[in-house]
């Protein structure tokens, strides 16, 4: 009943690959997820990985086709079998003879002296958590489930040191692993250091805030993160390339981190930013790309970044303003409509968003939404060369 996909980045793809699949080949998303779910039902109840072909790699971490599944539904692009559904997320959260989701459970966190990875599983599992328990309470209509999936979503604030200010690697016993220095690459963070995991919480941006003590303190980080140089003692691996401070874009942790600049009224820095990756960290040569492409991601963050707009949360159904590359984006719509998003006055100098009007109104937003995509909504951005301005 449908045709069939395999390879499957998906730590990498879920980010944006999927989401932007969603939006412009529907048709094409829907088979891949019956394809995910096909899979968990043919290996025993655990959704893939990281499949190449007809296999599981086990690649990577989390168990990211949750995501792209529940996110799927959430668009109306799939309308899966709620129950059926909800057994196989379940299954695939609560496997057995899986000592890394054990610890999980039981601890609240995955032990740096019992698992490789410990701190990044713990993070991208409260991230999947996550989008179970949206599944839970919008399809299954479980409240009990979605209430214990909402609690384990949390699970990122149990490796969360509120002295040095990063998300760390903890042991069983609850203390923290020691010789901890933000700028190592370790076996404790999944290709990636403390610094380029510190905004992965795209589920709970609210609740990162908090920790960091509020909109002033992220803004600080959000600069510190840009603006700090490697130190001379760290040798940079393979995979963190395109570096500006301590921001990997050659690697998928980071690339929702610009953005967030939108989230404390700051979106000239997003924008300074955004244009400057999107100019300088992808070229039109066979060697165009600054990193490891990772089956679409690499890509699809240009597409998306080149049009304007970003999901920072992949689930949700808002996608953060940047600054596009192009005056006029016209995507059709299966409703035969066509979502258009014009920059008047874009230049190489007008880069910065002076005000915002969706179908002629003023609109007062730091995104714009996937029902207004679908609906084929007309979204003007009016460009200035002036940075500081804010126009939500």
């Amino acid at each position: 009943g449908h045709r069939h996909y395999s390879t499957f980045s998906l730590w990498d793809t879920y980010r944006a690959a999927h989401p932007l699949y969603h939006i412009l080949f529907p048709h094409r998303s829907a088979d891949m997820v019956q394809s995910l779910i096909a899979f968990g039902e043919e290996n025993g109840g655990s959704l893939p990985v990281w499949p190449m072909w007809a296999g599981e790699t086990n690649m990577m971490i989390g168990y990211h086709s949750v995501p792209v599944i529940v996110d799927a539904y959430r668009k109306g692009i799939y309308q899966p079998d709620a129950q059926r559904t909800m057994a196989l997320l379940r299954s695939t959260a609560e496997a057995s003879g899986q000592p890394d989701l054990a610890y999980y459970r039981h601890l609240g966190f995955v032990p740096a002296d019992s698992a490789h990875w410990s701190m990044s599983k713990t993070m991208e599992y409260a991230y999947d958590d996550a989008c179970i328990a949206v599944f839970a309470r919008e399809v299954a209509a479980d409240t009990m489930q979605a209430a214990r999936y909402e609690e384990r979503a949390q699970a990122y604030k149990n490796v969360y040191d509120r002295e040095s200010g990063f998300f760390r690697p903890r042991l069983a016993s609850g203390a923290w692993k020691e010789a901890f220095d933000p700028f190592t690459y370790s076996e404790d963070i999944t290709e990636s250091n403390a610094w380029q995991y510190l905004f992965s919480v795209q589920h709970d941006i609210d609740g990162l805030t908090a920790l960091f003590g509020g909109k002033d303190s992220l803004a600080k980080r959000l600069d510190q993160f840009f603006d700090t140089p490697t130190p001379s003692h760290i040798s940079l691996p393979v995979f963190s390339t395109g570096m500006i401070g301590q921001y990997a874009h050659g690697n998928e942790p980071s690339h929702h981190v610009a953005y967030l600049y939108n989230k404390v009224s700051q979106p000239w820095k997003a924008a300074r930013l955004l244009r400057r990756i999107l100019t300088e960290l992808y070229r039109n040569s066979a060697d165009g790309l600054c990193g490891n492409e990772d089956c679409g991601q690499l890509s699809a963050w240009y597409v998306f970044s080149a049009m304007g707009f970003y999901p920072v949360d992949p689930l949700s159904d808002k996608y953060e303003l940047g600054t596009p590359l192009f005056a006029h984006v016209a995507i059709p719509q299966p409703n035969g409509s066509t979502f258009r998003l014009t920059a008047h006055r874009l230049s190489r100098t007008h880069l910065y968003i002076e005000s915002v009007k969706v179908d002629g109104k003023p609109y007062h937003h730091s995104y714009i939404t996937w029902q207004q995509i679908r609906s084929g909504a007309h979204v003007e951005l009016f460009m200035t060369n002036r940075e500081g301005v804010c126009w939500y």
